[in-house]
Formats: structure tokens, sequence, C-alpha cells
């Protein structure tokens, strides 16, 4: 039996490093997605390249300059609603990840408004 490697809890363990109250859990992502395969695709990645090049790494929303992974691109129309437009980059704009954050929430928002309950 040894302590908890918590400073200052003085809970007895008998395996591990941290009692049940301190023991290290993983995040949560805050967004998964089904689509991981098609978003790590060649084709999705030189499309990524495209449109960041068209938009000249602006926020098509605030106008913020946005590099690297802070560039998201997101599909105007929801790949779950017209799947044959995840190519197309007419369907893709690029936006910093607050805007992407507040158009998602709006578009959840949408969803919840619609949904009938009988």
């Amino acid at each position: 039996m040894k302590y908890c490697a918590e400073q200052g809890c003085k809970n007895l363990i008998s395996s591990g490093r941290y009692c049940e109250e301190h023991k290290r859990r993983k995040k949560e992502k805050k967004f998964y997605s089904k689509n991981k395969s098609f978003y790590r695709s060649q084709a999705w990645q030189d499309l990524r390249s495209y449109v960041y090049q068209r938009d000249k790494g602006r926020c098509q929303n605030c106008g913020k300059f946005v590099f690297g992974k802070q560039a998201h691109c997101d599909h105007i129309i929801p790949i779950w609603k017209d799947p044959s437009k995840e190519l197309d980059p007419d369907n893709i704009r690029l936006l910093c990840p607050k805007c992407h954050a507040e158009l998602e929430y709006k578009e959840e928002q949408e969803k919840e408004k619609f949904k009938w309950k009988l």
C-alpha cells in the first residue's frame, strides 16, 4: 500500500499512481468525425490546400488571417445533407476556429428547431 501521488492526498492505494478521486481521465474530443478516413484522404488534403490558397488564408466570415491547424475548412452544405458535394470547392469555405464553432452551433440550433415531438 502507498499514498496517492496527488499532492496533499492521504488516500492509500494498492496499485497505480492515483486514487479513484484523482485518477487521470482521457479528455473527450469536442468534435468526433465519423468521416475520419475521408478527412485523411489525399483528395481532401489537396482540396484543403486549394481552398486555403483561393481564400488567401483569410476567414470568410470575419476576415482574420488563419494559419496551419487554425484554418478550418467548412462545408457550406453539410456532407450529411448532400454527400455529392463533399469534394466540391464551391461548397467549402475557410474559417477561423471561433467562426467555425459559432456557425456549427447555429446549424445545431436549426436542426433542433425543426425536430418534431410526436
